[in-house]
This record gives structure tokens, C-alpha cells and sequence, in this order.
């Protein structure tokens, strides 16, 4: 079982995260993490890739108001203690599992071919949130990659000065347009970015893959499948070895599908940002398959329980896999 939740900044008491956001105070801090806790604990996945984490501390409290046991919490950039003072700038993306971790890698950097220049910004050469890459271990001995990202938000990319004010007429229409289109840029480079990632873990590996979080566009938009390449397999049976696919989308056929598979509402129209995107290995039809995917769900009711800073602004997504076991015993375990 793996799920991805865009927590919504979470921060310790007294942090400044954002300016013109006042920081949290202990009691809403303390509402936070049990608001979470009982979501974990909902949940119950087996790994939890997290978004907007300020303080991993904020986190491992969360996780343990849940109840459940959780082996490994990780969030690279965002650590407390001695000389760590938390997530600088930009929340991060972590990881919370059972299963065993092989490896976890923070990705902060773009390859050469994925540096793009922005207008007015000059080299986009890295990510704003890192991506995660954790090479996971299941009980029979298969390894899986999880990847946890959450790309660049359509909010415009007003210019700033020094000091981080803004320096444009933000009321400008042309200067809007223009401010959109820079974020729409560095989305589509982390996208690349990404891409390339993923092209090089799959290319001619059947390195089981999951790649999820807030990808800040639907599922079948440019930047989407920059990062997936699902659209080239109905035409190149050979780009299905490093393709992703849509879990919704690649689901049993008896698994119950609902029209409400919304993960984020802005201003009052349904959006898909939040996905678990999945490598062939898990599409039971492809002839590379070790499992496949049962189930998806969106948990999104508290959506419409009014603006809260406790809750999250973004519906959680859960999806339950399924790997056949080694041959020597050929029952199945869930994920």
C-alpha cells in the first residue's frame, strides 16, 4: 500500500515559513499533527511520500500520533537538531515507510540537457523541492524504487529584488502573463529533469517503479507526461520499458471507480495534481509485469470541512500494488 500527501506546510511552533503567513502556535501545531495521525493512520500505507515538510521533527510527531509503527521517516533539508535548523526557503518531500530502505537519494541538481533559461531569471539549473529516490526493499527480497516529487506550482513567478520583495506590477496583465509563463518553464525543466531520471533507472533494468506526489498538473498535460512518456507506447512498443502509467488509470478491472478522483480544488474547479504514477513492471497486461495495481482512492472529504491550517489543502491518494512472489513460492503478497 503506498499513498502520497501534500501536507501543507508543516512547521514547527514559531517557524517562519512564508511571508504574509503567520507561524503556527503550539496549539495549532499540536491540532496539525493529530489532524495527520489520524490520516496516517487512515491510510495505513505501507510508504507515505510527503510534500511541503518545513520541520522533519513536525513530521515524525505526526507520524507518531498515528499509532503505527513506521521504520524509516526521512526528510533530506528539512532536519532538526545540533546545526539543523529545518527546511530553508522551500518546504522539502520525505519519505515515511515499514518496508526496508536500501538507499535514499536527495536530487537537487539538472542534468546539462534539462537547464532551461528563464525570462528575467536567467539558468534554471535546479530544483526548488528535490525529489527523492529510495531504493526500497519488499520481504521476499524485491526491490522497488519509489520516487517522491512535487514539481512547481502554476502561482506566477513575479521577479524580486534583493530582499525578496516583489518588484513588478503584479496588477499588470502582461506582467501576469509573463510571470506565468516562467513558472510554467521551470515546471516543464523539473519535469525534463525528472524524466531523465526515470529513463535512467528504467532503461533496460525491470526496475519496479512508483513515482508519486504533487506534480501541480492533471494527468494528461505536457508536463505530466514529460515525466511519464505514456503517450508514446501506442505508437513505440520499445518506449514502454521507461514509460509510467497513470495507478487510476492501469487499475484492476473490478476495483471501484469513482467519479470524485479530485485531489485539490482551486477556486471551485476539481483538480488531479496529486498521482501515483507507476512503472510497466505493474501494468498487468505488459508482458514485463511482476504485479499490478488493485486499487486506487482519493481521500478528500475533508476538502470541504472549510479553510483550516490544521488540515491539508490537497486530497490524499493510496494505492494497493500487488507483487507476485519468486517462483519457489507462487502465491502473492500485497504491497
Amino acid at each position: 500500500m503506498v499513498a502520497t500527501c501534500n501536507v501543507l506546510n508543516l512547521a514547527l511552533p514559531g517557524r517562519h515559513f512564508y511571508e504574509g503567513q503567520q507561524p503556527y502556535t503550539e496549539k495549532e501545531v499540536d491540532r496539525k499533527v493529530d489532524w495527520l495521525g489520524d490520516r496516517f493512520r487512515a491510510l495505513n500505507a505501507d510508504v507515505l511520500a510527503v510534500q511541503e515538510v518545513w520541520d522533519e521533527a513536525a513530521l515524525r510527531t505526526a507520524v507518531a500520533r498515528s499509532g503505527l509503527q513506521y521504520g524509516f521517516v526521512s526528510v533530506p533539508g528539512a532536519e532538526n537538531g545540533p546545526g539543523k535548523v529545518g527546511a530553508q526557503g522551500t518546504p522539502r518531500v520525505g519519505i515515511v515507510t515499514r518496508l526496508k530502505v536500501e538507499s535514499v537519494e536527495s536530487i537537487t541538481d539538472f542534468p546539462a540537457a534539462a537547464v532551461v533559461q528563464v525570462p528575467g531569471l536567467g539558468l534554471h539549473t535546479r530544483f526548488e523541492r528535490p525529489p527523492l529516490v529510495a531504493m526500497l526493499r519488499l520481504k521476499h527480497g524485491q526491490t522497488v524504487c519509489v520516487i517522491t516529487a512535487h514539481l512547481k506550482s502554476k502561482r506566477p513567478k513575479f521577479l524580486e529584488d534583493a530582499t525578496g520583495a516583489i518588484n513588478e506590477d503584479t496588477s499588470d496583465p502582461a506582467v501576469q502573463a509573463l510571470a506565468s509563463l516562467r513558472s510554467l518553464i521551470m515546471r516543464a525543466s523539473e519535469a525534463l529533469a525528472l524524466r531523465l531520471k526515470v529513463v535512467e533507472l528504467l532503461h533496460r533494468t525491470h526496475l519496479p517503479l512508483v513515482l508519486m506526489g504533487d506534480l501541480n498538473d492533471g494527468p494528461h498535460s505536457v508536463t505530466t507526461q514529460l515525466i511519464a512518456a505514456t503517450s508514446q507506447t501506442a505508437y513505440d512498443k520499445g518506449a514502454r520499458d521507461t514509460a509510467l502509467y497513470s495507478a487510476w488509470d492501469v487499475q484492476g478491472e473490478f476495483a471501484l471507480r469513482r467519479d470524485v478522483a479530485y485531489s485539490h480544488i482551486h477556486q471551485g474547479f476539481p483538480e488531479v495534481l496529486d498521482q501515483v504514477l507507476v512503472s510497466e513492471e505493474f501494468v498487468a497486461t505488459s508482458r514485463s509485469a511482476i504485479g499490478d495495481v488493485r486499487r486506487v482512492e482519493v481521500f478528500n472529504d475533508h476538502l470541504f470541512e472549510g479553510r483550516d491550517r490544521s488540515h491539508s489543502d490537497h486530497g490524499f491518494v493510496r494505492a494497493l500494488l500487488r507483487v507476485r512472489v519468486p517462483e519457489a513460492a507462487p502465491s502473492s503478497a500485497a504491497v
